[in-house]
């Protein structure tokens, strides 16, 4: 279920990209065992989707203590190259916007410059860039 695409929360397609490092936090009567166990099938069966040049990119984590009124619960974070989807649709909305200066007046009228939402704009392209550089990387390349 932690890693079902309609349990998470950025609208993003996560097979669409691949998880650089993740973090799986549970709470619960559960065996640190079996946790790890079915974290390592998770990344065997589905390898294609985690950099194989970042060895021990998985982290568990166990709280014994099960939240109130429920028996477990888990908590997935994973850092996905697939979230340069999200950033892309979001770079090219602000841009259809910055072009129009729509809503700009708001921000200059408190002190902030147009060259500052410049600078962002090529700090997210850059970021996308660099997330896409990650995707493609192989063993051999880093």
């Amino acid at each position: 279920q932690m890693f079902d695409p309609k349990n998470i929360m950025a609208a993003s397609d996560f097979r669409n990209g691949r998880y650089l490092t993740c973090s799986a936090i549970l709470r619960g009567k559960v065996a640190m065992k079996d946790v790890e166990d079915q974290m390592r099938n998770v990344q065997n069966k589905n390898s294609s989707y985690f950099v194989e040049w970042i060895p021990n990119n998985v982290q568990t984590a166990l709280c014994s203590i099960p939240p109130r009124g429920l028996k477990m619960s888990s908590t997935f974070v994973g850092n996905s190259t697939a979230i340069q989807e999200l950033f892309k649709r979001v770079g090219e909305q602000f841009t259809a916007m910055f072009r129009r200066k729509a809503f700009l007046h708001w921000y200059t009228g408190e002190g902030m410059d147009e060259m500052e939402f410049t600078e962002a704009e090529s700090n997210m392209n850059d970021l996308v860039s660099e997330y896409q550089q990650y995707q493609d990387a192989g063993v051999d390349e880093e």
